[in-house]
């Protein structure tokens, strides 16, 4: 099995506004990010650029491991992903999600003050795309709009 077959969708989260988001079972996926969720801050988040954000499982497991209180949704990403080489959801990579949704990674993330409770002495720097490359969330496009379910296999594109 390659990693790209084990790859899969961990969490689905939303929000009314704000973190942390909070898990679903599964959701719709539009040109604007999931249905279910909402941006507190709409200069800064949200949009058809950043219609998703997306982090790893296996970096937060690494950060709870340096002593960080973070856990999947704390720090505001809608998808929550297992198995895949962070390494390489880079700006333009694109990810098939389960048989319906397609994105394209349009940026690196870029940490505020409203996350810094999930990180040990605030330091919300952690997941800087600058102070710490590879461990930063993503912000995606959708280019085809569908529903994603906990689970689904995740085939990245590069």
């Amino acid at each position: 099995m390659t990693e790209e077959t084990r790859a899969h969708i961990f969490q689905i989260n939303a929000s009314d506004g704000g973190v942390p988001k909070r898990p679903l079972a599964s959701a719709e996926v539009t040109a604007l990010g999931l249905t279910a969720d909402r941006q507190r801050n709409t200069k800064v988040h949200g949009g058809p650029e950043r219609a998703l954000c997306l982090f790893s499982l296996e970096r937060i497991v690494a950060l709870q491991a340096e002593g960080h209180p973070i856990y999947p949704g704390s720090i505001g990403e809608n998808l929550t992903i297992a198995g895949l080489e962070w390494s390489q959801v880079t700006p333009g990579a694109r990810l098939r999600l389960g048989e319906e949704v397609l994105l394209e990674v349009t940026s690196y993330t870029v940490p505020c003050q409203n996350i810094r409770h999930s990180f040990a002495e605030e330091d919300f720097s952690r997941v800087s795309p600058k102070k710490h490359p590879g461990w930063t969330r993503v912000y995606a496009r959708v280019l085809q709009p569908g529903y994603v379910r906990i689970g689904d296999t995740i085939t990245l594109i590069v």
